[in-house]
């Protein structure tokens, strides 16, 4: 997995998002990276990091972030707010246990630590950040500040 530096100083995967802060994975979408079985741990547990999914949304009051987390207890995740107005999801989908005489034919659920972080737009209410876990979805609401019309006089023409 290789890391793009952004001239914004994070790391991106689109170079047309801004806000994203993503790893880019060269090897994504090719049929031999859904295929774990003979890839050391280590390499398995980076795939769950570029694995999590995440859809993110603005509606008119909220940006909104739904997160696939199948499998995983709302203790073993954590979301946080970074000082910048990082929004930070993270956290480690434990391995299945191993017996002796257990013969594995394919691993294709991933296992291991994951991280997504999202620069936030400055109208974000990083302070009312509430998240919320239900049946292996996470979901994070990030409020909106009202924007401010800027006030108009009008002036009376003489003459």
């Amino acid at each position: 997995m290789a890391l793009i530096p952004s001239i914004f100083g994070g790391r991106r995967s689109n170079v047309f998002d801004p806000f994203s802060l993503d790893v880019w994975d060269p090897f994504e979408g090719f049929p031999f990276s859904s295929s774990l079985a003979n890839v050391p741990s280590s390499a398995r547990e980076t795939s769950a990091f570029a694995n999590t999914r995440i859809d993110w949304k603005e509606t008119p009051e909220a940006h909104v972030f739904k997160a696939d987390l199948p499998g995983i207890k709302k203790e073993e995740v954590k979301v946080e707010i970074e000082e910048g107005g990082v929004l930070q999801i993270s956290g480690e989908r434990s391995k299945e246990q191993e017996e002796k005489n257990d013969k594995w034919h394919r691993i294709e659920r991933s296992s291991g630590k994951f991280m997504r972080r999202f620069r936030l737009p400055e109208n974000a209410k990083v302070g009312e950040v509430k998240a919320n876990m239900e049946n292996g979805v996470l979901t994070v609401t990030v409020p909106k500040m009202e924007v401010k019309k800027p006030e108009v006089k009008s002036i009376d023409i003489s003459g």
